[in-house]
């Protein structure tokens, strides 16, 4: 029997799209179980005490849409080395998070893919006492180089309301100022962000932000901090211990304290100045973290870098999902290293003996 050739074309067609078919059924059947694994995995991840359970965030008042889709991170990071590739530094961790480095990305790619969903990112900025005068920068330099094209909510935390500047905002760009006390040592205030934080999570930015990142005041942004940097739970790299072997680390040593770290145990030395991720999870850290210094202080300790120290703590025994390399918390002070191909966002000079209440 002979078949005519339009009966052939059409058997072909026919057979193409059968397997067209069932690929797509089973691709479709893997993203969903891929989703649930990385949901299921992402909430093992963070501690739930009963404290927790009872409190009004333990209802759905967060933006929840970070949580429902396949995470882009997952996707573009899972071999970050692969999408351009540097040889010369670590381009992942230990625990298959990538660190994030020039040429380590594609930037177009990422912000094709981040831009889609209209996201909100809240930046949180201490600017206490003399540190006011660091904000304008920050917040100039901000608006050319962070989250470009972005929703970012700026909350401005101070004792100086009045003398916060006003600086020209893109659309979509807000700032927020939140009056707190000041203080007459710098180590309370720093030890406070992490309370203050917390509360205006609570109170405020739960509701108006997807994620989140809490930086210092004395410090400005150079070039691009954009979507790459975004992820469930993200620290950088300190930029004066990214070449330091574990022995190294200016951890808290002293077995009383609620941040000690063992001097066999530690991953990486995070930066205080940097952290961020989905709102949720860094409510989370944050709680855990006052948790940790009201019980130090209760006992008279104070860790070696207050707040610094304990976000270590947490971080090594909740592991971030992304690192930032040291090009997004540099120090004006330190000499650029073959390894830094461009500098993001640095702390500036300056002296502490005269901005600081006490040194």
């Amino acid at each position: 029997m002979r078949f005519s050739s339009n009966v052939k074309l059409f058997v072909l067609l026919l057979i193409v799209g059968i397997f067209l078919l069932l690929g797509y059924v089973h691709y479709s059947f893997f993203n969903e179980r891929l989703n649930g694994v990385w949901c299921e995995a992402s909430n093992r991840d963070i501690p739930v005490d009963e404290d927790q359970r009872n409190t009004s965030l333990s209802k759905p008042i967060f933006r929840s849409r970070v949580r429902n889709i396949i995470s882009p991170e997952r996707l573009l990071y899972k071999q970050p080395s692969v999408l351009v590739g540097r040889t010369d530094v670590m381009a992942v961790t230990p625990w298959s998070a990538p660190i994030i480095w020039e040429g380590t990305f594609d930037p177009d790619l990422i912000d094709i893919i981040y831009k889609s969903m209209n996201l909100t990112i809240a930046t949180t900025v201490f600017a206490v006492g003399k540190y006011v005068r660091f904000l304008r920068d920050f917040l100039e330099t901000a608006e050319k180089h962070f989250m470009v094209d972005f929703n970012v909510r700026y909350y401005v935390f101070t004792d100086r309301p009045d003398d916060v500047p006003s600086v020209n905002m893109s659309q979509g760009r807000h700032l927020s100022v939140i009056q707190v006390p000041g203080s007459n040592r710098w180590q309370e205030i720093s030890a406070r962000r992490m309370e203050i934080i917390q509360t205006a999570i609570e109170r405020q930015i739960s509701r108006e932000a997807d994620y989140i990142f809490c930086l210092d005041v004395d410090s400005k942004f150079h070039a691009r901090w954009g979507a790459e940097s975004l992820g469930r739970l993200v620290a950088v790299i300190h930029p004066w211990l990214y070449q330091a072997t574990r022995d190294q680390f200016t951890y808290e040593r002293r077995p009383a304290s609620t941040a000690y770290i063992p001097m066999d145990e530690g991953d990486y030395y995070y930066a205080g100045a940097v952290f961020g991720g989905s709102v949720e999870d860094v409510y989370t850290l944050t709680k855990v973290c006052r948790k940790q210094l009201e019980e130090d202080a209760r006992n008279s300790i104070e860790a070696a870098w207050q707040e610094e120290s304990h976000l270590n703590r947490y971080l090594l025994y909740n592991k971030p999902s992304k690192l930032l390399s040291p090009e997004y918390q540099w120090d004006d002070t330190k000499t650029n290293t073959n390894e830094v191909k461009v500098i993001r966002f640095s702390t500036v000079i300056k002296n502490y003996a005269e901005i600081r209440p006490n040194v």
